[in-house]
C-alpha cells in the first residue's frame, strides 16, 4: 500500500470518518474514496452499500472485479438520561456491538451501580458533548423529558451530522419541544430530523420494549440509505 494512502487512512480513522479502499483485482491498482466523495464516485452504489453494511467485500462492475476494503467508525449511541429505558438499552446495545454513552448531570440517577458496564458521564450535555463530539456514526437519543437536559443535547445533535436523532415524549410534549427549538433558531426541515415519537411502532409499553423499539429504529437508520442532514 502506498504510504500516502496509509497516512490518509490513519487520519480519517482518527477523525471517525469512513473510507473505502478500492482495489482493482486484475491490475492491483488502488484508490482511496473518502465518505464525502462517495456520492460522486463511478462506483457510488456498491460503495454506499458496503459502507452501510460496514463490511469489506468483492464486487464486479461491467466485468471488472474490485475488492472494497471498508474502514468505518464504530457506531455509537449518545443518550441524555440515566433512566429506566437507558438501563434496558445498555445490555441490548452491547449485544448489538453498539457503543453506548449515557449523559446525565443528576448524580442520583447516573451511578455505576445502575449502569455497571456503560460509559457514564455525570455532566451537563453541553459540556460532555463538547468534549466527546458528535459525528455521522453517532445516534443521539433524548430520554429525560427535562428541557434543561435534553434540549442542549438535541441542539448539538441537530447542528451535527448524526445519522439518527430521537426524542422521547408525547405529541404534545414534542410540540412544545418544536416551539423551543424554533425559538432557538432551527428551521422546520432541521427539526424534522428528530424521530418523535421515538422508536419503531411496535406498541411498546415497558421500558425494555421502548428500548427495543429505539434500538431497532437506530439499526434500521444505520443500515438503510442515509438521510442527509438539512
Amino acid at each position: 500500500m502506498d504510504l500516502s494512502v496509509l497516512a490518509t487512512l490513519n487520519s480519517e480513522r482518527e477523525a471517525r470518518r469512513a473510507t473505502v479502499l478500492v482495489t482493482d483485482i486484475a491490475s492491483g491498482a488502488q484508490r482511496l474514496v473518502k465518505q464525502a466523495a462517495i456520492a460522486g464516485d463511478p462506483l457510488a452504489e456498491p460503495l454506499e452499500r458496503q459502507l452501510r453494511m460496514g463490511k469489506s467485500g468483492m464486487i464486479e462492475v461491467e466485468g471488472v472485479q474490485y475488492f472494497l476494503t471498508v474502514q468505518a467508525p464504530h457506531p455509537r449511541i449518545v443518550v441524555t438520561g440515566a433512566v429506566h429505558i437507558s438501563q434496558a438499552m445498555a445490555p441490548m446495545a452491547k449485544t448489538l456491538d453498539l457503543d453506548l454513552v449515557i449523559i446525565d448531570p443528576r448524580t442520583a440517577f447516573a451511578t455505576p451501580e445502575r449502569f455497571p458496564e456503560s460509559e457514564l458521564l455525570a455532566e451537563w450535555p453541553d459540556e460532555a458533548i463538547g468534549r466527546i463530539g458528535l459525528d455521522s456514526y453517532t445516534a443521539f437519543v433524548a430520554l429525560t423529558h427535562d428541557p434543561k437536559i435534553d434540549d442542549p443535547g438535541l441542539e448539538a445533535a441537530l447542528r451535527s451530522d448524526c445519522f439518527y436523532v430521537g426524542a422521547l415524549g408525547s405529541r404534545k410534549t414534542h410540540g412544545r419541544r418544536v416551539e423551543r427549538l424554533t425559538a432557538a433558531g432551527f428551521d422546520a426541515a432541521t427539526i424534522e430530523r428528530i424521530h418523535a415519537p421515538i422508536g419503531l411502532d411496535i406498541g411498546a409499553v415497558s421500558p425494555a420494549e421502548i428500548a427495543l423499539a429505539i434500538l431497532a429504529e437506530i439499526v434500521s437508520t444505520l443500515r438503510g440509505p442515509r438521510r442527509k442532514p438539512a
